[in-house]
């Protein structure tokens, strides 16, 4: 992590992408593998020096209007009460937090945050937001981290805020492309890119989470404490589905892909994490010719993704029916990048 800058710091922006799961969340968490894309939807993270210490978040398109959090003395300062909403700008803090501790330095910046996905939609936008911001923030203090570094530190970010994290999200942010992630009885995660030149024409669609990420994997914890013999049998089967799944996209079977995805559905509602509206979306999608589809991420509310090769303009119009928002995707683009804007003394 060489010093690029010197005495000068510069204006940069960086972006991450989000993210789609194709398989495995929630079992991931547990030892099993999951498959995960990235998505042609970015967080941008724009670092602008300051002539003072002071760290000023600016968050402007994280469906949190108005948030100014000024980290300041290791304190967050906001001038409004928002509530549970603050909650949107959380990774932020704790990723400038991180990144001044790892680096044994820290200097005035406003970051500015402009994002192409609602937080909470299970696509990724937390992990993006952490690996944006560490990317920006370091290197306008004129530090360079390697890849490694920046996923090792998004990866704290995620789980200090949430108790409890894999490192998938903040993995799939960093490096782009559609990756298989999984943990090692030593409890380290190793991560295989998935050289696939398989076409897979997504389709998502959103509706208001009703719970946090956090608040759902404490559930699904709650839910193993309770039932551990069963929920062990269920996130077994969702890892067999998830290695199925690998062979098939290798293979560039998207049926058997689609069929996989369903079953990976059923699998995550039994554990208590899908709800009527995201099930709605995942049968209309299925009806109007997805070959699959399923929840993606935490649950909760969220988002669904439907595979859907020669239907997905028929299967965006149904599912639009009965989704806040609905997006046609193209999956598997770069990771995070950086860029500088202008220097400044």
């Amino acid at each position: 992590m060489p010093s690029l800058f010197g005495g000068l710091m510069p204006k940069v922006v960086a972006s991450a992408p989000g993210k789609v799961t194709l398989f495995g969340e929630h079992a991931i968490v547990y030892g099993y593998p999951a498959i995960v894309t990235s998505i042609d939807r970015r967080v941008y993270v724009t670092s602008e020096p300051r002539n003072d210490n002071t760290v000023k978040i600016m968050a402007l398109d994280l469906r949190v209007p108005g948030i100014i959090v000024t980290y300041k003395d290791n304190e967050v300062v906001v001038g409004t009460d928002y509530g549970q909403s603050l909650s949107a700008v959380a990774y932020l803090n704790k990723a400038v937090e991180i990144v001044s501790e790892y680096l044994n330095v820290r200097k005035g910046v406003n970051l500015i945050v402009r994002s192409e996905m609602p937080v909470g939609a299970g696509l990724g936008t937390s992990a993006s937001v952490s690996v944006a911001t560490i990317v920006a923030y370091a290197k306008s203090m004129g530090y360079d981290l390697s890849p490694d570094e920046v996923a090792s530190l998004g990866w704290r970010v995620e789980k200090e805020v949430q108790g409890i994290a894999s490192p998938m999200d903040t993995s799939i942010a960093t490096y782009g492309g559609i990756l298989k992630i999984q943990a090692t009885s030593t409890g380290k995660y190793v991560r295989e890119k998935l050289n696939t030149e398989t076409e897979l024409p997504i389709v998502i669609g959103y509706v208001e989470r009703t719970a946090t990420t956090k608040e759902m994997v404490k559930m699904v914890k709650k839910l193993k404490e309770r039932y551990p013999d069963l929920v062990d049998g269920i996130m077994k089967e969702i890892g067999t589905v998830t290695l199925e799944a690998e062979k098939a996209l290798l293979k560039r079977d998207l049926e058997k892909v689609g069929e996989l995805m369903n079953i990976n559905h059923g699998l995550l509602d039994s554990l208590g994490v899908s709800n009527y509206r995201l099930n709605e979306i995942v049968y209309v999608a299925r009806a109007a010719g997805a070959l699959g589809s399923k929840l993606t991420g935490a649950g909760g509310g969220g988002a669904v993704i439907a595979l859907a090769p020669n239907t997905q303009e028929r299967v965006e119009v149904a599912m639009k029916l009965h989704s806040t928002m609905t997006l046609k995707t193209r999956v598997g683009v770069g990771g995070v990048a950086v860029k500088e804007l202008e220097k400044a003394p």
